[in-house]
């Protein structure tokens, strides 16, 4: 129920869409998300969307056009604002250290992800086969997100949180260790046997120990 409830805020409000359309949406999500877009078929979408598949090309005019239909929303609607509204509760409050900063974040992402997993392993199996998503990740996403952490890394160089290094690698370096965790975590190794606060202690100490400036 939940996650129909996700899907119709991200897809179906405000869009001039047939029953058939939501149920094909719905099944290729289902889809990609479990096989991945090459290795999911329009006749196995349209068998769980309970319609013939030449009703798929009468909406999609090819397989990734109904990709494009389902990830642009997620960038338009659920990354902007929704994602980014989300994350700005983390970024723009001030804590003390930078450390404090890194396990809000992560808690945050991990509760997001979790939520919307689904539609978000789509992006992350697809967005680096396909040129259209990446810039519409970069549009929607990059951009916006560097902005607002450039402003809070410089803070806490001012402090002497972390060393002197370009804020851009910082970002990076941050994003990269915290976006890793919670994807293996949730996407790549969930049924590993994990330990999630001593695996968020050490990756926030991963992090710290390459940025934390000598005393």
């Amino acid at each position: 129920m939940a996650e129909q409830n996700i899907l119709k805020e991200m897809f179906f409000d405000g869009e001039d869409l047939t029953e058939k359309q939501r149920q094909i949406i719905i099944a290729a999500i289902e889809s990609f998300s479990e096989k991945g877009f090459a290795a999911t078929s329009t006749s196995e979408i349209a068998k769980k969307a309970g319609v013939a598949e030449g009703t798929i090309f009468r909406h999609y005019k090819t397989k990734k056009e109904l990709l494009l239909s389902i990830v642009s929303p997620v960038m338009s609607k659920l990354i902007s604002p929704f994602i980014m509204k989300d994350l700005y509760k983390v970024i723009d409050q001030r804590y003390e250290k930078y450390e404090d900063f890194l396990r809000a974040m992560i808690y945050n992402r991990k509760e997001f992800l979790i939520k919307n997993l689904p539609v978000l392993k789509i992006m992350v199996q697809e967005i680096p086969f396909h040129d259209e998503l990446r810039e519409q990740f970069k549009e929607h996403v990059a951009k916006e997100i560097y902005q607002r952490m450039s402003k809070f890394v410089e803070h806490y160089k001012q402090k002497g949180e972390i060393i002197e290094m370009p804020t851009f690698s910082i970002i990076r370096f941050t994003a990269t260790s915290i976006i890793g965790h919670v994807l293996a975590r949730y996407v790549f190794f969930p049924e590993a046997n994990w330990d999630d606060e001593a695996e968020i202690d050490r990756t926030i100490h991963f992090i710290m120990h390459g940025l934390a400036a000598k005393q």
